[in-house]
């Protein structure tokens, strides 16, 4: 997301970091490109006209030019009214949780906009991230095997669904899920509306009787970030209707212009709470504006990229891999395990969007072959060797390799270099291992229990807010940052460098 104006606005900023000195010509011409980018980025114009009038004056102020830094002053005025646009004031709005169960969560949005999927993501974060107990219900009864599509979604995310009576009206269905959830003791009731391909009196009338019938705690309109400027004018047309307590995008990740995003808040005065990233059922992130504005400046989200690995953290297998790299032992059964860390983390696309300076380093990136094709060639080798073959690679000789490579589907150069890499992999964990192990005894305080976890995710925080501290650098292209799960490899490392 916002892929495009990323882009745009880096290049503006590499244009005026390079003068010493802004000139009120350098600024105007500055915010003349910023216009132009929002409105590329397809950003509703009275919402850049505002953003711009803003801008222009604290930029032209003498706190910018009389600056040691120019350029970085005017990055901070955009960078704040991005976080203006996107969200008030800057921090992300948590669902509002009734003080005496059960809260009652009312989604509604036309048809397509992918409500019934959120309905289920919703339920998976309340139900794994809260600890609340959740039940979910269809008033849908209109799309043909919509009931059914939550029942089965309910499914995979360990959440209960209310039962299906055929022939029940919404307004009869919504009263039964509202009664099942004070009898059965759950603390979350999601109610799925119907939608319609448009707007129509019927729809809105239906949901209006509704939200009087369950009086929710939100009312969330989900909306398709992908439709632009029509996802805006959804939004304002439901919230003249029924009481919208906040908005969600889904298919952010397929947006590359981001202008929805950008306006919804500014027109509609509605936080939006989640960005939908992806079909799976986990693939749902808060909205925070400081971070998304730290994205769009290219500054990256740590924040985001602490918080994936604490969602996939397992700290059984954490500590048995914590004493084997103790030891300097890391065979390529460990490596796979690393390289399917990084695909259920959003692969290295999902990556390399939430590390700061990435695109500084795009050239690099693209030269290395590091890909999420190439991590799944690698782990398709891996997976292709026998038990013993991954436990003790020095045993793969010439005719192993072939085989090999034959059941992977890929050439016997690309196992040399799988092999290459892991021995450089192998060799620092082996050097982090002496001294008795204080590398890792670093990253276990941090990763361990007692609240380091929390304080990991501090320091994410504060080198995200850090234009200074936004240093280049991938997993295994140096610049410092590790591989997921790794804890750190010497800045500089190239495991994936080919040979």
């Amino acid at each position: 997301m916002f892929d495009g104006l990323t882009e745009r606005l880096s290049g503006v900023f590499d244009r005026l970091s390079g003068r010493g000195v802004l000139t009120t010509k350098d600024i105007d011409e500055a915010m003349r490109e910023v216009r132009v980018a929002l409105l590329e980025a397809d950003v509703a114009l009275p919402v850049v006209r505002d953003f711009i009038d803003k801008a222009r004056v604290e930029a032209a102020g003498e706190a910018v030019i009389r600056s040691v830094k120019p350029a970085d002053q005017v990055v901070k005025i955009v960078h704040d009214g991005l976080v203006e646009m996107l969200g008030g004031g800057g921090e992300a709005e948590p669902l509002r949780l009734a003080l005496n169960p059960p809260t009652v969560i009312l989604v509604a949005g036309l048809q397509g906009s992918g409500k019934t999927t959120l309905c289920a993501k919703l339920a998976l974060r309340l139900s794994k991230v809260e600890r609340k107990r959740v039940i979910m219900a269809s008033l849908d009864v209109r799309r043909p095997a919509a009931m059914e599509q939550l029942a089965i979604l309910g499914k995979e995310a360990g959440v209960d669904t209310l039962p299906i009576l055929p022939g029940q009206a919404p307004a009869d269905i919504a009263r039964r899920a509202l009664s099942a959830a004070k009898l059965g003791g759950f603390d979350v009731l999601i109610l799925d509306t119907a939608g319609r391909t448009t707007l129509d009196e019927a729809m809105m009338s239906e949901a209006a009787e509704i939200a009087k019938i369950s009086s929710p705690a939100e009312t969330l309109l989900v909306a398709d970030a992908l439709t632009g400027q029509d996802a805006v004018r959804t939004a304002k047309a439901f919230h003249e209707r029924l009481p919208l307590t906040g908005l969600v995008l889904t298919r952010a990740d397929g947006d590359a212009r981001g202008g929805a995003a950008l306006s919804m808040r500014a027109v509609t005065g509605l936080p939006i709470k989640f960005l939908g990233t992806g079909e799976k059922i986990d693939a749902l992130d808060t909205f925070d504006a400081r971070r998304v504005a730290g994205r769009i400046l290219g500054r990256g989200d740590i924040v985001a990229l602490v918080e994936k690995a604490a969602a996939d953290f397992d700290q059984a297998k954490a500590e048995v891999m914590a004493r084997k790299l103790a030891k300097g032992q890391f065979d390529l059964e460990d490596m796979s395990e690393q390289l399917a860390q990084m695909e259920r983390m959003g692969g290295m696309d999902g990556l390399m969007g939430l590390l700061p300076g990435v695109r500084q380093v795009k050239k690099q990136i693209a030269q290395s072959g590091v890909s999420d094709g190439m991590l799944r060639r690698q782990r398709a080798i891996i997976g292709s060797m026998t038990t013993k073959e991954r436990k003790k690679p020095d045993i793969l000789q010439a005719s192993r390799k072939r085989r090999i490579a034959a059941g992977a589907g890929v050439e016997v150069a690309e196992i040399n270099r799988l092999l290459k890499q892991h021995r450089q992999m192998q060799d620092a964990f082996k050097m982090m291992s002496k001294g008795g192990g204080k590398g890792f005894a670093r990253l276990g305080a941090l990763m361990g229990g007692g609240g380091g976890l929390d304080r990991l995710k501090a320091m994410g925080a504060g080198r995200a807010a850090s234009a200074e501290a936004a240093s280049p650098g991938l997993p295994g292209l140096g610049g410092g940052h590790a591989l997921p799960g790794l804890g750190g490899l010497p800045s500089g490392f190239n495991p994936f460098k080919k040979s």
